[in-house]
């Protein structure tokens, strides 16, 4: 059943878990039940805001207010402590230590391992070659962040075991978040294939961190930032374990956002052949054949556009937020310890703030029509004191990849070959089948 909206009280929506097997259909229609649903998950009683002005006040606004909820519950026995899941003065702590890794000049660094990294992977592609873009993508993911963390060849285990292990933690770990908690225990092979890949990770991240602190010496990796970091208001460092977590925490966040960006990316522009010739354009202007840095990140202006639609149109399925106290949303006041969901993908895909919403379309991101937009609207890395401090990072990665494959490469749809889409954490691609083709 459902109530009119009033302080104090919901429209109900009722028992969800039935539903969430079409999940985005799902968190799509509750907008019309108003701005905030209350939703019973199992035994659990949650609070879903459809409203991105809510949300921005959730996140922004009144974000002191509120904490990580039960889904950052599930995945800190995982994942550990790091800025994902930490919460509170711990959190403002460790964001202090470690956003200096993401300045401008350690930015500029990276991008030329980005740069390389694309590069060395479309060496590897023949003319007329048939590549598995997901996979693709992934490998290259992988590649930007480890040698971003870990810039000798003493991180190359490290590496080695990420490139071998993080899809399936990742594959798997929604299913266990998402899942009741007798459900981990019982010996399924998803138990045991996740168990065994995030135990594998954690342990050689771990010797790598204590063997990095034996030598104290800045290699200017990511590493190197979190290991040396000193929190300016105590000069307190991290422990080993508390740099594992973070480095578990950066691979994670790291690796899928940026593979599923850049994936999506290529399947669009095979499909908007406008689109590319306006990319490859640019591309051919800014860069005039030599390789991309950090300063071109900026000027590639419609490139970036480009990448902000593909974040739009894929992003994760939903976040969740805990109350510290009552907190009011909307005239409705949400009691202390209330779990509280959003669906950036719900958001991306309201029509009262994207025109067509469905449709891929870069030039919503022109300064005219993106100053309309909703505060709250596009959260692709989130937003407040919990915006993910690696965005730049990510974004700057993306753009850098894509400029360097576009440069030389296209990218064409294999025929009779459709792209299969999973639903995880977000929308992945499954069989993206592409033939590459060398641009004149």
């Amino acid at each position: 059943m459902s109530v009119p909206v009033a302080p104090g009280r919901l429209p109900l929506f009722g028992h969800a878990l039935p539903m969430l097997r079409r999940r985005h259909e799902f968190t799509a229609s509750l907008r019309a039940r108003g701005d905030i649903v209350r939703i019973d998950l199992g035994t659990m009683r949650t609070y879903f805001v459809t409203n991105p002005r809510l949300v921005h006040e959730l996140l922004v606004t009144k974000g002191s207010l509120v904490r990580k909820g039960a889904l950052f519950d599930k995945f800190r026995p995982f994942f550990g402590n790091g800025l994902a899941t930490s919460d509170g003065a711990f959190h403002r702590r460790q964001r202090r230590m470690v956003r200096p890794a993401f300045h401008g000049a350690r930015i500029a660094g990276y991008a030329d391992i980005m740069a390389r990294a694309a590069a060395d992977l479309t060496a590897t592609w023949r003319p007329g070659q048939v590549r598995v873009v997901e996979e693709d993508a992934q490998a290259l993911a992988v590649t930007v962040v480890g040698e971003a963390l870990f810039s000798t060849e003493l991180g190359r285990p490290v590496i080695d075991e990420v490139r071998r292990s993080i899809f399936t933690v990742l594959r798997h770990g929604m299913v266990r978040v998402l899942s009741p908690s007798f459900v981990e225990k019982l010996p399924l092979p998803g138990n045991r294939e996740f168990d065994e890949a995030i135990g594998r990770i954690r342990a050689i991240v771990l010797d790598v961190v204590r063997g990095w602190r034996e030598e104290g010496v800045d290699r200017g990796d990511l590493l190197s930032t979190l290991l040396l970091a000193r929190d300016p208001e105590t000069g307190e460092g991290m422990s080993d374990r508390q740099v594992h977590d973070e480095v578990l925490t950066l691979l994670v966040g790291g690796i899928e956002t940026t593979a599923l960006a850049l994936a999506w990316t290529f399947h669009e522009l095979a499909r908007h052949p406008e689109v590319e010739r306006r990319v490859h354009a640019e591309v051919d202007e800014v860069l005039g054949g030599r390789v991309p840095t950090s300063a071109d990140v900026g000027k590639l202006v419609y490139l970036n556009r480009v990448v902000n639609e593909v974040l739009r149109l894929y992003p994760v399925w939903f976040l969740m937020r805990r109350t510290l106290a009552p907190v009011e949303l909307g005239g409705v006041v949400l009691p202390e310890g209330a779990e509280v969901i959003f669906s950036p993908h719900a958001l991306h895909h309201d029509p009262a703030s994207f025109e067509d919403p469905h449709r891929f379309d870069p030039d919503r991101w022109t300064p005219e029509r993106a100053a309309r937009i909703p505060k709250g609207a596009f959260i692709p890395f989130g937003a407040g004191v919990r915006q993910c401090v690696g965005n730049v990072f990510a974004q700057t990665e993306i753009v850098i990849t894509l400029a360097t494959v576009a440069a030389r490469w296209r990218l064409v749809p294999v025929p009779g070959k459709p792209v299969r889409v999973k639903f995880t954490s977000a929308a992945y691609p499954s069989g993206l089948l592409m033939t590459a083709v060398p641009r004149n």
